[in-house]
């Protein structure tokens, strides 16, 4: 990984944090893209020490906010003439409903219309690469998803799963058509299921009852850690095993089938145009 460019978005959470410091450890150049710039500090600092890889960064990233993420990605260009890995990482959960900036549910607004937003516009340096690989982080809660064109939005009767499994299932169809987008270009795109891990996500419940307090608490002691969720993560943005590897959806190191219902062709090309609408790109 010597010389080459690495961006990781939630670079500073529990899978973003391993993710950048196992991929640091190989010689990266790394960008950090984080929401909060001071809290990302103290982690960024804790990676250059543990690593000795003093060629890593902190650039402000909000996902919910699509004029931030064309300004970061203005600012990114003019700074970096080629990325070689974009790994799509941040995501969020939440029991109760709240909209972005952009009128989108919060939830799905930043674990797939953000990074959907994010990965268009930062195509052109990834191709400048030569081979470029794009790595969007999902989740096996997919399998879950009851997925509605019509209701991404989750306006009618709204669970935080429902939109959670909804987001996670909508990156792996986003993976899937920009793998046959891209098909002609030495860019690559791949997601992951990164286990059950034990990170910050689920405490981001918002006024938590004590049972569901308590049930985080449970399920934590049955999660691997961080440490074990970003392996394929840094497996898929490292090894020569998947070069010329797109489209697939990896979990422990290995691509698996992707097991919905609502994984067809129709569903994920009207989910590209509804996308490409809802982030204004065309």
């Amino acid at each position: 990984m010597q010389g080459k460019t690495v961006l990781i978005t939630g670079a500073d959470g529990g899978i973003g944090r391993n993710t950048t410091k196992g991929i640091a450890q190989k010689g990266a150049r790394i960008i950090m893209a984080c929401i909060d710039v001071d809290l990302a500090k103290p982690v960024l600092d804790e990676i250059i020490k543990e690593t000795n890889n003093k060629d890593i960064e902190i650039m402000h990233l909000d996902l919910s906010s699509q004029s931030n993420i064309h300004k970061f990605a203005e600012n990114f260009i003019s700074k970096y003439s080629s990325l070689d890995v974009l790994i799509n990482n941040a995501g969020v959960f939440s029991l109760k409903r709240f909209e972005t900036e952009d009128g989108l549910e919060r939830t799905i607004g930043i674990n797939y219309f953000g990074h959907f937003l994010l990965t268009h516009l930062l195509l052109p340096v990834l191709e400048k690469s030569g081979e470029a690989r794009i790595i969007n982080v999902s989740s096996d809660s997919y399998k879950q998803s009851k997925f509605d064109l019509n209701n991404l939005q989750t306006e009618i009767k709204y669970t935080g799963m429902k939109a959670y499994t909804a987001s996670k299932l909508a990156l792996i169809l986003f993976t899937q058509e920009l793998a046959e987008q891209l098909k002609d270009k030495n860019t690559t795109v791949n997601t992951l299921h990164p286990g059950h891990v034990s990170t910050g996500i689920w405490n981001m419940w918002e006024h938590p009852k004590w049972y569901q307090t308590l049930i985080v608490k449970i399920l934590n002691t049955f999660f691997i850690s961080p440490e074990k969720g970003a392996e394929t993560s840094i497996y898929l943005a490292c090894s020569n095993d998947v070069k010329g590897t797109s489209g697939k959806y990896f979990s422990k190191k290995k691509p698996v089938r992707v097991s919905s219902k609502y994984n067809n062709i129709q569903t994920q090309k009207e989910l590209w145009t509804i996308s490409k609408y809802l982030t204004k790109l065309i």
